[in-house]
C-alpha cells in the first residue's frame, strides 16, 4: 500500500482543489423574446432556437 512519505502542506493540497471548483453556467439573452436561456439550447419561454420555432407554447 502506497504511503506518502512527507504531508502534504495546507497550501498545496488547496492549490491542488482549486482546479475543482465548479464555474458558474453561462446564460445568454433570447434574440426573440429577451429571457436568459443557455446557449445552444431551446429558450423555455418561446421555445425557439436558431430563429425558428422549435417548440409550440400554450399562450393562456
Amino acid at each position: 500500500m502506497a504511503v506518502p512519505k512527507k504531508k502534504t502542506s495546507k497550501s498545496r493540497r488547496d492549490m491542488r482543489r482549486s482546479h475543482h471548483a465548479l464555474t458558474a453556467s453561462s446564460y445568454a439573452e433570447c434574440p426573440n423574446c429577451g429571457e436568459l436561456k443557455r446557449p445552444h439550447h431551446v429558450c423555455g419561454s418561446c421555445g425557439q432556437y436558431d430563429g425558428r420555432e422549435v417548440v409550440e407554447t400554450v399562450t393562456a
